[in-house]
């Protein structure tokens, strides 16, 4: 079979893969606006959305809560996935992700920084201080895993981000606690959550999300050849220092504005695009990027709203953070993979 005839069999595959996983997608946030303190039936939430509900306080609860909060959820699921599937690429580490890199406690690290001393208080004002500090983590990270004889390795990168992280989460909280109104905030803030936000929020911080979105998706092409090396990608015409500027630039935008409103969410990129690769071979896509980066947006938002249905469900009539029941889930598979790699990098 030529390569033509293979990318037209991988084609429906791919598309059908991405509907199905649409469609999963479409079921959660159903279910994020049916559950939770006050539960409201399908039928209900869907009548509720045509503009017949069947009391104000559903209606309420549709409008102002549950519908600004599944946004949310799908935006910045959407942007940790496209991040961390970006992240993995570009740096060919299995375990690259915002969170254990340091791009979301740089993130986190500005905003408390603006938040407790200059005293910034909206989102659209201290978003900015979330990409000076992702950008500003990433650099760091990549210079100290790039240290040593044996250059950057995965997990050099990877113990890179763990101590950068550590760093910046003891100088976040050494600054939270000296302005009791700053540490309140910050520690509902830095659990993660999609809770206690209202729809200008998202509308502020969507077209950071959107531009980001747009660039990494720019980049698939790019990426497949990149994953040759190198070498072998500026052999067959690539500017592979021009890729890695535009693809640092979206993950700046994707993590900066996804953790400048619900928190540090950490392996939501690492997990997801994994999940994405292994449903991709099972539907013999194989590593294509081009599909690969938008199935990780996919399934990434149904991570996030799946662990925010579950905190709501387990600790009825209160709730626990959607970032707590990630990391619950994503401790394990970090460590999983840190052992695949054998520590044999170092």
């Amino acid at each position: 079979m030529g390569t033509s005839a293979v990318r037209a069999a991988k084609g429906p595959r791919a598309v059908l893969l991405l509907a199905l996983s649409g469609a999963a997608l479409l079921a959660l946030c159903g279910l994020s606006m049916a559950y939770g303190a006050l539960g409201v039936p399908l039928d209900q939430v869907w009548h509720t959305l045509l503009g017949d509900p069947p009391n104000r306080r559903v209606d309420n609860v549709i409008w102002s809560v549950r519908l600004p909060r599944t946004a949310l959820g799908l935006a910045t699921g959407a942007a940790l996935g496209l991040s961390g599937a970006l992240m993995q690429a570009l740096t060919r580490n299995p375990l690259a992700d915002p969170g254990i890199l340091g791009v979301s406690a740089g993130a986190a690290f500005a905003v408390v920084l603006s938040v407790g001393v200059l005293g910034i208080a909206s989102v659209y004002g201290y978003i900015w201080f979330a990409f000076a500090g992702a950008m500003v983590a990433s650099v760091l990270v990549y210079l100290l895993g790039g240290l040593g004889r044996s250059g950057t390795t995965p997990v050099k990168l990877a113990l890179a981000g763990v101590a950068v992280t550590s760093l910046l989460f003891s100088l976040t909280s050494a600054v939270a606690l000296t302005d009791p109104d700053a540490l309140n905030r910050y520690r509902f803030w830095s659990a993660g959550s999609l809770a206690n936000q209202d729809q200008e929020v998202l509308v502020r911080v969507l077209p950071f999300l959107g531009v980001g979105a747009l660039l990494a998706l720019a980049c698939a092409p790019a990426l497949n050849r990149l994953a040759l090396g190198d070498d072998v990608a500026r052999s067959l015409g690539l500017k592979v220092g021009l890729v890695r500027v535009q693809g640092v630039v979206a993950v700046t935008l994707l993590t900066g504005g996804a953790v400048a409103v619900i928190g540090p969410v950490v392996f939501v990129g690492l997990v997801v695009p994994h999940i994405a690769r292994v449903l991709a071979q099972y539907a013999g896509i194989g590593p294509d990027h081009r599909w690969l980066l938008p199935l990780s947006a996919v399934l990434a938002p149904c991570l996030l709203l799946a662990a925010d249905i579950a905190g709501r469900l387990l600790a009825k009539p209160t709730e626990i953070q959607a970032g707590i029941l990630v990391a619950f889930l994503g401790g394990p598979f970090f460590i999983a993979l840190v052992r695949r790699r054998r520590l044999a990098d170092l």
